[in-house]
C-alpha cells in the first residue's frame, strides 16, 4: 500500500533516516541537507511511504515544487529510496509520485543523482528519465547527475494507486 503522510511522520522520518545512511556509505554525502520539511507545501508537494501488507516500511519518495524551474511547471522528485529485498516498490512509488505530480498541475519531474548511484541511474533511465544540465545545487557538482522526464496528462487519467493494494503483496 502507498500512503500519503506528513514528512515528519515518524515513518518518514525513519525511512528517510535509513536512505541517509545508504547514500552516505554510497557518496559520503547523505542529501539530507538539501531536503527540508518547509519546502514541502501543502497542496504543491507529497510524500509517500510504501507499507507491505503486514504494515511492513518498505520504501518512500516526495515530490515537491522546483524554484529553479521558475515559471515552468516542474516538481522536483526527492528522497526516493526502496529497502534492498522489495520488488516493484520502487516503480510503484515513481509511477504514484508521477501521478501526484500531474493532479498538481506539474508538467516534468526532475531529480538528481550521484554519478556514482549507477544503481539509480539504471532505474531512472529504464523508467524515462534522461539527464538534463545541471540546476540549483547541483550547478558547481561535477559528481551530479540531473535528470528529468517530461509527464503525460493523459496518465492521469489512471485512478490513484493511494491506499490500493500493491504488486508487491
Amino acid at each position: 500500500m502507498l500512503e500519503a503522510v506528513p514528512v515528519d511522520h515518524p515513518d518518514a522520518v525513519l525511512l528517510m533516516h535509513q536512505l541517509n545512511q545508504r547514500l552516505a556509505s554510497l557518496s559520503g554525502d547523505s542529501g539530507a541537507s538539501r531536503f527540508e520539511a518547509a519546502s514541502m507545501p501543502r497542496g504543491r508537494s507529497v510524500f509517500l511511504v510504501a507499507r507491505g501488507g503486514d504494515g511492513a516500511l518498505l520504501g518512500c519518495g516526495a515530490i515537491r515544487p522546483l524554484a529553479q524551474a521558475g515559471e515552468a511547471p516542474v516538481a522536483e522528485l526527492k528522497r526516493m529510496f526502496a529497502r534492498d529485498g522489495t520488488r516493484g516498490v520502487g516503480t510503484a512509488l515513481l509511477a504514484a509520485l508521477e501521478q501526484e505530480a500531474l493532479a498538481m498541475g506539474y508538467r516534468a519531474l526532475w531529480l538528481e543523482t550521484r554519478r556514482i548511484n549507477e544503481r539509480a541511474l539504471r532505474f531512472y533511465r529504464r523508467h524515462g528519465y534522461s539527464e538534463i544540465p545541471r540546476y540549483g545545487a547541483y550547478l558547481e557538482r561535477p559528481d551530479a547527475v540531473c535528470l528529468g522526464k517530461p509527464l503525460r496528462v493523459a496518465a492521469a487519467a489512471a485512478p490513484s494507486p493511494l491506499n490500493q493494494e500493491c504488486p508487491w503483496n
